[in-house]
């Protein structure tokens, strides 16, 4: 019974022994050589339509933007919209405190009737003097100095007008207006607070950002390469993020004609204008853009990693059996996939998607 139970052990182990290199050898056969032909990636020539675009990136921006300063100094008297709020041009945002003003406009008007007294009684003396002299009653050198004396009072009388009148476009600028439709983006500035008035573009306290959210623009660039393949008016589709359900279009506007260098690398302004913005978009937004550059029907392509760059031609390998050709082939449009074959292949060829190693010289 022992020697049996051993005879049936003994038989179990090798018939597993003869199972295990007869699996082992069947996975080394079924496993290709990656060094022989059979085992390269390769793929067929094939016909399918190709739509070319240039993926760019940018930021949304207002079209009409600028910071809102006080022509005026003075006290913040009130601040009359908040940010976000819709306004037409012209309706009144913040107003200055006119207390100093009016008290100068006192003054100036004092002046001016100070200045009307004089000018009236001169031109009563001046009067008198004229009938006189030409009655030759009087010396003509008092006539000529009553005469000065008038044309003194006179331009003393212009002056404080101008002065005041100085004063009343001063008066009027402490209610700053909207430059234009638009909402404002940020308040800088709080009621009570002192601002000074902008002298010049650089100088003076902003008050507040101004822009127009109905009409946005992005602003991208594009690399020298790619810039000749854009047009003034080309269709642009707007990307937020994945997911994004129904697609935001916009057109090319603007085109720079001078390459710009930023962060040490050269390309072209493109300004782009959003056409059916829905209130997505906003201003400070990052997004990428989707600009379709060529479209092709029914062409020959084969994948892009086929086609490979050797000085200046585009070549693939072609595989014919056992045999490899290297055959120079002219490329239209791409996109991230495939790349059309204008000639050079036929439908149906097979072309390497991996470079070959180059071919050793064989020793004699």
């Amino acid at each position: 019974m022992k020697i049996l139970v051993r005879c049936l052990i003994a038989i179990v182990l090798v018939m597993g022994i003869v199972s295990l290199g007869l699996w082992i050898k069947g996975e080394k056969a079924a496993t290709p050589d990656p060094s022989t032909p059979a085992g390269e990636p390769v793929a067929a020539a094939a016909r399918r339509d190709i739509e070319s675009s240039l993926l760019l990136t940018g930021e949304v921006s207002p079209a009409f933007q600028n910071d809102v300063k006080p022509e005026v100094g003075g006290k913040i008297k009130s601040i009359n919209v908040r940010v976000g709020q819709n306004v037409k041009k012209g309706d009144l945002l913040a107003v200055i405190d006119d207390r100093d003003l009016l008290t100068e406009m006192d003054g100036a008007q004092t002046q001016i009737d100070g200045a009307k007294l004089e000018e009236e009684k001169t031109r009563g003396n001046y009067e008198r003097a004229k009938a006189l002299y030409e009655q030759k009653l009087v010396s003509k050198e008092v006539y000529v100095n009553l005469q000065a004396d008038l044309a003194i009072a006179e331009n003393t009388l212009e002056k404080a007008q101008r002065a005041q009148q100085s004063v009343k476009d001063r008066l009027a600028k402490t209610h700053i207006l909207a430059p234009a439709d638009g909402s404002p983006l940020d308040i800088s500035v709080n009621e009570g607070q002192v601002v000074s008035a902008a002298a010049s573009v650089t100088s003076g306290t902003v008050i507040m950002t101004f822009a127009n959210l109905s009409h946005l623009i992005i602003k991208s660039s594009v690399n020298q390469v790619d810039a000749p393949r854009l047009q003034v008016g080309q269709q642009v589709e707007i990307i937020m993020g994945e997911g994004q359900q129904n697609p935001i279009h916009g057109h090319v506007d603007v085109i720079a004609q001078m390459a710009m260098v930023k962060n040490n690398v050269k390309g072209f302004l493109v300004q782009v204008v959003i056409d059916d913005n829905d209130g997505r978009l906003k201003p400070g937004m990052s997004v990428s853009m989707n600009v379709p550059v060529g479209k092709v029907a029914n062409a020959v392509s084969v994948p892009v990693s086929a086609v490979f760059r050797d000085q200046k031609e585009n070549i693939v390998y072609v595989r014919k059996g056992d045999q490899t050709e290297r055959r120079p082939v002219t490329v239209g449009i791409m996109d991230l996939s495939f790349a059309e074959i204008k000639s050079g292949l036929k439908e149906g060829e097979e072309v390497l998607l991996v470079e070959p190693p180059p071919v050793l010289p064989t020793k004699s």
